[in-house]
């Protein structure tokens, strides 16, 4: 009994420890007082300036723009490499490319972002592209990251799915596109739902790469919010915070209610 109640206020302690700064964070939004060092009244005076803030909605748009498109490049090449990875046994340079896929899952940001920086570099100088960098060389620096990501849960899923049904398929004369078509791709669906999210995610959340690919009027709003704070954290930056955590709460009980009726 002792150890179930140490153990009950342990997690206790440390979902407080995860959850409370959020908690505060939210509350601090609607301060009235500038100053974010003590309660001053209710207000929501600050969700007004942050409507009216044009540079942080700009930058909320474009980076829901290089989220989405990053994403969807790193679904096409990701799955591909996971089905390679998964599906064609041992080939010549495996290892190389296994390898090379999972580069980017344990390299630094910032040597990543600084390889990318000097490869955009060089490709203007030898091919006059990109012509300076912008939304298009953030994305395809996300995409470049996001790829090994996407490419482990698929080839995870794929693993642990089998090949009997698509067997079983082709004993059943279905040609190859049709057997992937019909077994391996819904096999494969509930990875790339994942892998775009977690690529999303990821291209939403980053800073240090965007910071070496980006270039004047690319800001990202993580890069907009983290130079804001360096003169100083505003409530309305809290407000913006807010708005995103509830903008994600909102879809996770949307998608626990779908599941949840399903079942």
């Amino acid at each position: 009994m002792t150890s179930r109640t140490t153990l009950i206020t342990w997690l206790i302690a440390c979902y407080a420890f995860l959850y409370l700064p959020i908690a505060f964070l939210i509350v601090f939004s609607f301060n009235e007082s500038r100053l974010v060092t003590g309660w001053s009244g209710f207000s929501t005076r600050w969700y007004a300036t942050l409507w009216h803030d044009q540079a942080l909605i700009d930058a909320t748009f474009l980076s829901l723009r290089i989220a989405a498109v990053s994403a969807s490049i790193a679904i096409i090449v990701g799955a591909t490499a996971g089905f390679a990875l998964a599906r064609f046994g041992r080939f010549r340079g495996r290892t190389l490319f296994e390898a090379a896929l999972a580069a980017p899952l344990v390299m630094p940001e910032v040597i990543t972002g600084l390889s990318l920086l000097l490869l955009f570099v060089t490709l203007e100088q030898l091919t006059g592209w990109p012509d300076g960098r912008g939304a298009g060389t953030v994305t395809i620096a996300h995409a470049s990251v996001s790829v090994a990501y996407v490419a482990v849960i698929v080839r995870a899923r794929l693993a642990d799915a089998g090949v009997a049904l698509e067997q079983a398929a082709m004993d059943l004369y279905a040609p190859p596109w049709k057997a992937f078509a019909v077994i391996t791709l819904p096999l494969m669906s509930p990875a790339l739902v994942s892998g775009w999210l977690l690529a999303f995610t990821l291209s939403m959340d980053d800073v240090v790469v965007a910071s070496f690919t980006s270039g004047p009027g690319a800001s990202t709003l993580p890069m907009v919010v983290f130079s804001a704070t360096r003169l100083g954290v505003t409530p309305e930056i809290y407000a913006l915070a807010t708005t995103i955590v509830g903008v994600v709460a909102t879809g996770l009980v949307g998608i626990a209610v779908i599941g949840r009726r399903r079942a």
